[in-house]
């Protein structure tokens, strides 16, 4: 469906992206949504943008870990009321409709199918649609000033959106799920990391050299070891029983083990010295 979506497939020259990239260190690219005057709500650039980027990312192979963050005072305020994303074509229909929500909603699998881990460096609101990204991270550091909600029950639409109804009761448990989606209310950060929605918790303005130290642990392991082992993680999720799961982890071993950099990381730590992964 997306790809006959013009709200997808229109570029945004680079010198205006909405979405920034650098690498702050050896193989972690830092992510920045970059409309900080809308608290980088999603508009139709922003989300065009995010797309470009994360398929960017995927063939990258230079690439070990993102970093997502905000500028400025938000990490994403969710959708752009002011702005929303907009279907290519004039007019309103159904299908319409569908083509903006698919190409907002699958930044969500985008996010979950990226062999680098995701690090969400939250500052500021992340609300909605910047709730969203932030569960379908594989990891979350808050700044003090981080605020989370799931904002569609507070606009007239379902609190369920965005993929948010299936990532945050396995984060957080079905109870306390339903209370956040049921109310909108926001979370502060030192209830996020009560509840396990974040790991941690640190002065705002260090969020990103917080998320960049978690880089540096994960990039020190092997570049298969640490892909296997996110796309095992997500898949147990939805594994249906304790055998099912044995079995998916004991052939993803098997497989880890024939690796070069499997021997290389014995090696290094038997020798103690740095690994020199070859990613082979």
């Amino acid at each position: 469906m997306l790809a006959n979506s013009e709200l997808y497939l229109r570029s945004t020259p680079e010198p205006e992206r909405t979405v920034r990239t650098e690498v702050p260190a050896p193989g972690v690219r830092l992510v920045t949504l970059s409309r900080p005057e809308r608290l980088n709500a999603m508009s139709g650039d922003l989300v065009r943008d995010l797309h470009a980027v994360l398929d960017e990312v995927s063939m990258d192979d230079d690439c070990r870990v993102v970093v997502l963050t905000g500028a400025g005072r938000g990490f994403c305020a969710g959708l752009d009321l002011h702005d929303p994303p907009r279907p290519g074509r004039a007019g309103s229909s159904p299908q319409a409709a569908m083509r903006v929500q698919q190409a907002i909603a699958s930044l969500v699998p985008k996010l979950r199918n990226l062999r680098q881990p995701v690090i969400a460096a939250v500052n500021g609101a992340a609300s909605g649609g910047g709730f969203a990204l932030a569960l379908a991270s594989d990891v979350r550091v808050a700044a003090r000033s981080a605020r989370f909600n799931a904002a569609f029950v507070r606009v007239g639409l379902s609190g369920c959106d965005i993929g948010v109804s299936w990532l945050l009761p396995r984060l957080i448990g079905a109870g306390r799920s339903h209370e956040l989606m049921l109310t909108g209310r926001f979370v502060e950060a030192d209830e996020a990391l009560s509840i396990g929605l974040v790991s941690r918790v640190v002065d705002d303005g260090a969020v990103v050299d917080a998320a960049l130290e978690t880089a540096a642990l994960i990039c020190a392991n092997s570049p298969m070891g640490v892909w296997m082992t996110k796309e095992v993680s997500w898949s147990q999720l939805e594994v249906g029983s304790l055998q099912a799961g044995i079995d998916l982890e004991n052939r993803t071993q098997v497989l880890t083990s024939y690796s070069q950099d499997q021997k290389e990381q014995i090696s290094a730590f038997l020798q103690r010295r740095t690994p020199r992964y070859s990613d082979s």
